[in-house]
């Protein structure tokens, strides 16, 4: 017997005379209309296809109800319009339109359940077919290349130059999570994932515990990255970007020595700041006597090397600048000669457009819940951190080919979502299709048409 949780119908303040009633009885109608431009943008690359392909299903065939594919398909998509708890497929279960672009050959048969959701988290990686319950695999290794081919294959001709932006960040747990360690610098119990995007494309999402150096794991990441890069665009220009937590002597060693480029910020330190001391001197001066006090700076070469950590000299570019009430020297230690980048270009230029990553790393943690890493294992929470990493993948495509000469093609997950998802539809299914009828009076109408034929126009990669 169905259990009425809440009232039938709701009573609010009357508008003009007229009473203000409200009730959840409308079955067929989806708060997330959205979801079929996401099943587009999935569509014309086989994203949840070859994400699917990265697990193992030791079930029975003849007993499975929701394969593989099913399940991952439900769970980024509701990731991607803001359902972040297995709880909440409690309810989008019985949604008509997410089970028609899960893949439900009948749309009114209910998705899987929040407890069937979690068994596929929860499956340890030695699970198998004699398991009683957790019996679908993630292949690691598999995953973490799919993220690197969703790059490569969004791109139908290699680029002359793909910049690798590697960072670190916090992700902090509340309970007694494997790998728990409380790390000084942020404050908090915390693990400490490591991000790697070019661009705006995610091709690396590794879960990490926090009592560890920022760039521990970083060069068997890079390594495995650009050897992935290179066997499909052996042409292409690859150039690692970072701050200086990452400015280790085997990771640009390793550059140099197999042609990648390199710019990574550098601590300073007394022998540095001594080698600008002038530079210093000048930048205030000229601030104080021909700026009125305004912010001065100015770059230097120099050549570098400490005095057992690295195995070479390197050429460092130092920045001297005067704040108006304080020194800021910066330092960047890279390979690119001054021919090919001048210290003003490179600091300005280059380096300093890494910052756009933070704000990816914000979307995904912000926007797409990749801090929801509350299960007991590591395991199981690197697969929530690459369900959302996933998501993440799903709306940039998104952006990259539905969205480009619109004014949301720069807008951030949260936006998307908002303005695009969220679109509530009236679902009809019959035999030979499913009807959506959105709002005629919604703001975003031509916008969505327009996307939806944007979309139509995107090359399915072979």
């Amino acid at each position: 017997m169905k259990t009425e949780c809440t009232p039938k119908q709701l009573k609010f303040d009357a508008v003009g005379r007229r009473k203000l009633v409200a009730a959840f009885d409308a079955e067929h109608i989806s708060s997330d209309g959205g979801l079929a431009l996401l099943h587009r943008t999935d569509g014309r690359f086989g994203l949840m296809r070859k994400f699917a392909a990265c697990f193992r299903d030791l079930r029975a065939p003849e007993l499975v109800q929701h394969t593989v594919e099913e399940l991952v398909r439900q769970r980024v998509f509701g990731i991607a319009c803001g359902y972040e708890d297995l709880v909440d497929h409690a309810a989008l279960r019985e949604d008509p339109l997410l089970a028609a672009v899960v893949g439900k050959a009948n749309p009114a048969q209910k998705l899987a359940s929040p407890s069937t959701l979690n068994r596929l988290e929860l499956t340890p990686a030695d699970a198998t077919a004699a398991a009683r319950y957790r019996k679908v695999v993630y292949d690691a290794q598999a995953l973490e290349h799919f993220f690197v081919d969703a790059f490569l294959d969004a791109h139908p001709r290699p680029l002359r130059e793909v910049v690798l932006d590697l960072d670190a960040t916090d992700d902090p747990i509340h309970g007694t999570q494997e790998g728990r360690f409380f790390h000084g610098y942020y404050g908090n119990y915390c693990y400490l994932p490591l991000y790697i995007f070019a661009g705006d494309f995610l091709l690396a999402a590794k879960l990490r515990t926090s009592g560890i150096d920022a760039a521990a794991g970083a060069m068997e990441e890079v390594q495995r990255i650009v050897a992935r890069i290179r066997e499909r665009w052996p042409d292409t220009q690859l150039v690692l970007r970072a701050d200086s937590g990452f400015a280790r002597d085997d990771l640009m060693a390793w550059c140099e020595d197999t042609g990648v480029d390199f710019v990574f910020g550098l601590a300073r330190n007394k022998r540095l700041e001594q080698m600008i001391a002038a530079d210093l001197a000048l930048v205030r001066a000229v601030s104080l006597e021909e700026r009125d006090g305004a912010p001065t700076r100015a770059y230097r070469e120099l050549r570098y090397q400490t005095h057992d950590s690295w195995t070479r000299e390197r050429r460092v570019v130092a920045k001297a600048e005067w704040l108006g009430d304080k020194h800021n020297p910066r330092f960047v230690v890279t390979s690119f000669c001054e021919q090919t980048y001048p210290a003003q270009s490179l600091y300005e230029e280059l380096y300093c457009a890494r910052g756009d990553m933070e704000n990816r790393i914000k979307e995904q943690q912000l926007g797409l819940f990749a801090d929801r890493t509350s299960a007991h294992t590591l395991r199981a929470n690197q697969l929530r951190l690459w369900f959302s990493s996933v998501a993440y993948v799903l709306l940039n495509l998104l952006r990259h080919f539905g969205l480009r000469g619109t004014e949301l093609e720069r807008a951030q997950a949260g936006t998307i979502r908002l303005r695009l998802l969220k679109v509530a539809a009236l679902v009809r299914v019959s035999v030979r299709r499913v009807v959506l009828s959105l709002s005629a009076a919604a703001p975003v109408r031509d916008l969505f048409a327009r996307i939806a034929e944007q979309l139509c126009t995107v090359p399915v990669p072979s």
